[in-house]
């Protein structure tokens, strides 16, 4: 794992051991009724997502016909941390193609980035209980998995993706 070159944050790396394998506290569902996605409700997983670190802040929506998420808020001082790419992590896609699992209704299946190694793994994501997130990354199957309890956010986002 490399540290950026500027900035200092807490790990918030979403699935940095997942290379061995590695990634949310309550906003309500978005204002909107149900979203249907695929031909399934999706709104238990939809929103702002506080990692399990508690320094890293996810939006899942709807992206054309599947779910995708991206990091909108991060913990750190100094400069806003980069991407691999020297880009700012700020506003990085990291969750891609996320759609409903056809043997678990209330699973979806998709993708992980993992920003230090620039490695997409197989993903899933459900919510077992309001306000809870669960993401798993895995390499093959499921089996071979890490998996990650997330909450809903309630904060604020400051300037330049900043949490407080």
């Amino acid at each position: 794992m490399t540290s950026p070159p500027r900035g200092q944050r807490r790990g918030w790396r979403p699935l940095a051991a997942l290379a061995a394998l590695g990634l949310l506290a309550g906003t309500p569902h978005p204002a909107a009724a149900a979203q249907t996605v695929g031909g399934r409700d999706a709104s238990p997983v939809l929103g702002q997502w506080e990692t399990r670190q508690h320094d890293g802040v996810f939006e899942i929506k709807p992206c054309g016909g599947e779910l995708c998420g991206r990091l909108i808020g991060m913990r750190y001082t100094g400069e806003i941390p980069r991407a691999r790419d020297g880009g700012s992590e700020c506003g990085l896609l990291m969750l891609t193609g996320f759609v409903p699992d056809e043997d678990d209704a209330a699973r979806w299946n998709g993708h992980i980035l993992d920003p230090d190694s620039g490695k997409v793994y197989q993903a899933q994501i459900w919510s077992p209980r309001d306000g809870v997130l669960k993401l798993r990354g895995y390499v093959g199957i499921p089996l071979f998995g890490e998996t990650h309890t997330w909450t809903r956010y309630g904060g604020t986002i400051g300037a330049r993706c900043q949490m407080p």
